[in-house]
């Protein structure tokens, strides 16, 4: 997992968009070293149809995270976003002929066995990792979110909703493949049904439906199949913020904690932590090395240390 990763092969898939409600085809391919998560619009009308997946791009982050440029932009990104970073790639380019990305069954588990399909190309260029030196958090009214120190990524998230069938939920992750595809990767989105007509006038969740969402009512979940994990609903909200936290370009060693939070607090925090270079240092390591002895106390030291505004 030193080496940086793309796709070896191209591969396509195609659903509708879950606020657009438009049929959207999305070809991922394979991307050279360094150039990270980039989207190209093949129906823009312009030659500027490049978008790089990154927080300089973040245009909006109502119900979903949105980046553009030059024009373009490309929405719904954080599921597909969460795939690539809970599988280890950190290049690909996404061509896409629409201004979302599919949302295919409203988790990552598609896109997942997506980049399965592909399978996993090593490329002689070793990862970049940012490491969180001291802690960095944001609020917003009783939402919070945090990073902390920590020798590898860990989530602990918490929501609470008024709902019977929800309520208050905490779960804790370290993060690894084998962790996101069995734990976190199938958890859907979802929604209440008294919210659908309010969404759909302001031209939101247009192509929401049973097929790509956990659909709740006052009391009970109106899909027929029920959860498929009683933590559903938390885990999904750590998937979404897995995505968003890879806007930064390359894994976090640190420990992510949140509350109440969302896409709006996952920027807010991304920023925050920009804005403070000495709380962060970004680094490499080889095959058989590890982060020095002050993340990881059992290891030896040995790694490079790379100027920290050079993202």
């Amino acid at each position: 997992m030193y080496l940086q990763r793309t796709v070896k092969n191209q591969v396509t898939c195609s659903s509708v968009g879950l606020h657009t409600g438009r049929k959207i085809s999305m070809t991922v391919k394979p991307a050279a070293a360094n150039e990270g998560i980039t989207f190209i619009r093949k129906d823009a009308v312009t030659g500027h149809n490049r978008v790089k997946a990154s927080i300089e791009n973040v245009s909006d982050t109502t119900l979903a995270t949105t980046i553009g440029n030059n024009g373009n932009s490309i929405s719904t990104i954080e599921h597909l976003l969460s795939a690539f970073r809970g599988m280890g790639i950190d290049n690909a380019e996404i061509e896409i002929d629409g201004p979302e990305v599919p949302v295919m069954d409203g988790s990552a588990l598609p896109f997942v066995n997506l980049l399965k399909a592909a399978g996993v190309l090593e490329q002689d260029t070793e990862k970049r990792f940012l490491v969180i030196k001291k802690a960095v958090s944001v609020s917003d009214g009783e939402g919070w979110a945090q990073l902390l120190p920590a020798s590898r990524f860990k989530i602990t998230y918490e929501i609470h909703f008024e709902h019977p069938l929800i309520g208050r939920q905490t779960y804790e992750l370290d993060l690894s493949e084998v962790a996101y595809e069995n734990e976190i990767c199938f958890a859907r989105t979802f929604g209440f049904l008294k919210d659908v007509e309010y969404l759909q006038a302001r031209g939101l969740a247009l192509g929401g439906s049973l097929k790509n969402a956990v659909v709740l009512d006052d009391k009970k979940i109106i899909n027929k199949e029920g959860l498929r994990h009683p933590s559903e609903f938390v885990k999904h909200k750590i998937l979404d913020a897995i995505g968003d936290l890879f806007l930064i370009g390359m894994p976090i060693m640190g420990h992510f904690k949140a509350y109440k939070s969302g896409h709006k607090l996952h920027f807010m925090l991304l920023k925050e932590l920009m804005a403070h270079p000495e709380n962060w240092q970004i680094i490499r390591y080889y095959e058989n090395r590890t982060l020095n002895e002050k993340y990881c106390p059992t290891s030896q030291p040995a790694m490079e240390v790379l100027d920290s505004v050079r993202l």
